[in-house]
This record gives structure tokens, C-alpha cells and sequence, in this order.
């Protein structure tokens, strides 16, 4: 029997589809912004996650749980009523702030609610032909500069590509710049030159020859345009001679599988 071409069910046309992981840190609003910009660029369904972290949930029940203000370091007892009150208000303001970002575009988009373990989470709800983007500190690293163990883990596992966003250097135009040799599948099939073409943050490309971990932040130390690509197996030799490496890269880092 011959599918009639004219039925629903003969036709499948692939979703695509931009999900932010998020929650109301400045590095999560930067990447929710980023993501916006790249969904509607695609024409792509915007995911906003928003993970209520069971980890936290659960330290909650121990009577000698306590936490410590960040700025202004008061200690006291860790309440569940209260962290769920606080988780409650952060996903309201996730939820504001998706819309903020969406609003007066032409843009489908929902928020996301989910309770686990963030990493977790994030990786079971990844398809392939997704792409994840992150702020660069991680949701385990808010009030640092290092690399948080959510987005590295996000980095290494996901099965799709992963963008990471940094909001203290706002992406400016500039070559989209990748290893000779190693020019990687970009989101959706993109080769390098059509990303050129299609996306405003890059002009031109630039390849860079194969370099160690000390020379390529020494190459890029000065760099705050366009964008780095490259190949998680690449990335893997990276972070093996420097974990904390794309912590101190000024561009997005864009990685592919």
C-alpha cells in the first residue's frame, strides 16, 4: 500500500528546536538571550528548562542542614518550605523573563519545568538535532568565574551541539574560527561558510592551526568577537591539559559530537 502523500501521517518534517538551560543568574539571562536570538535566526522552537535541583531538595531534610547568605554570609537553618517558596520564585522569574526576551518576535517558545538532577535533566530532554546553550559559569558555579561541573558534564555527555555564552563579553560580529583540518558539522548541517552567510554574529572565517591549551588562550586572550568551533574530541584534548580552559576564552565556544 502506497502512503498518500496528501495524509499527515506520510509527512514528517524535523522540529527544530533551541533549549536554554536556565535559572535567574546573570549568566542564565545572558544565555536566554542568546538562545532567543538563535531560535528565531533558525526559525526553531525555544525550550526554556527550568530544573528544580532534587539535590538541594533533599539536603533539605536533614535537620543540621543550614545556608549561608552569598553576599552576606549569615548563617541559619536550612528550611524546605522555604526553599521550595524560593524555587517557586525563581521559576516565576525565569518565566517573566523568557517572556521579556520573546516578546514582539515572531518566536514559538515555552517554558519547561522538570525536578532532578540538573545535568540529568537537561541530557534526557536533548535530542540530536538540538542545540543547548549555557552560560559560562554554570548553574553550580554562580558566583565565580570557573566552569561549572553542570555545563562540563552538559559539554561532554550532550548528544547534540553545545553552545556556551559568556554575559561579561557581549558577542560582538567577528570570524567564525575553527582548526584547520577540523572544521566541525555546525547546528542543523550547517557547514562553516553557510554559517557565514546566515548568522549576523559571524563575518568571515578563520582558521587556526592546531594548537596546544597555553597557546590557544594566549591566541584568543584578546579576542572579543565572532566565535570559537570546535569538535568534542578536541575539546576533550583541550581540557585534559587545562580543565578550567573555556573559563578564561572571551568568545562563545561552540561544540559539536
Amino acid at each position: 500500500m502506497t502512503a498518500d502523500p496528501e495524509s499527515p501521517v506520510a509527512v514528517h518534517v524535523e522540529t527544530l528546536r533551541v533549549l536554554a538551560l536556565l535559572d535567574d543568574s546573570r549568566q542564565g539571562v545572558a544565555a536566554l538571550e542568546a538562545a532567543v536570538v538563535l531560535a528565531e535566526q533558525a526559525s526553531a522552537e525555544l525550550v526554556a528548562l527550568y530544573v528544580e535541583d532534587q539535590n538541594l531538595l533533599q539536603c533539605a531534610a536533614f535537620p543540621f542542614s543550614c545556608e549561608i547568605g552569598a553576599s552576606s554570609g549569615v548563617v541559619r537553618p536550612l528550611s524546605r518550605d522555604r526553599l521550595v517558596s524560593s524555587l517557586l520564585h525563581q521559576e516565576r522569574r525565569v518565566a517573566q523573563a523568557l517572556e521579556r526576551a520573546a516578546a514582539g518576535r515572531a518566536l514559538r517558545h515555552r517554558l519547561q519545568v522538570s525536578r532532578g538532577q540538573v545535568a540529568s535533566e537537561a541530557l534526557a530532554e536533548a535530542a540530536p538535532g538540538d542545540v543547548l546553550i549555557l552560560g559560562k559559569a554554570g548553574l553550580s558555579a554562580r558566583w565565580g568565574s570557573r566552569l561549572g561541573s553542570t555545563s562540563r558534564r552538559l559539554l561532554l555527555e550532550a548528544p547534540c551541539t553545545v553552545v556556551i555564552w559568556d554575559e561579561c563579553h557581549p558577542p560582538t560580529p567577528g570570524p567564525l574560527r575553527y582548526f584547520r583540518g577540523e572544521a566541525p558539522a555546525l547546528p542543523w548541517g550547517e557547514t562553516p561558510e553557510e554559517a557565514v552567510q546566515r548568522h549576523p554574529l559571524f563575518v568571515g572565517r578563520e582558521e587556526l592551526a592546531i594548537m596546544d591549551a597555553p597557546a590557544l588562550e594566549h591566541f584568543l586572550s584578546q579576542a572579543h568577537r565572532g566565535a570559537l568551533a570546535m569538535t568534542r574530541e578536541r575539546l576533550v584534548l583541550l581540557l585534559e591539559q587545562d580543565a578550567e580552559l573555556l573559563a578564561r576564552i572571551p568568545v562563545p565556544i561552540v561544540v559539536v559530537p
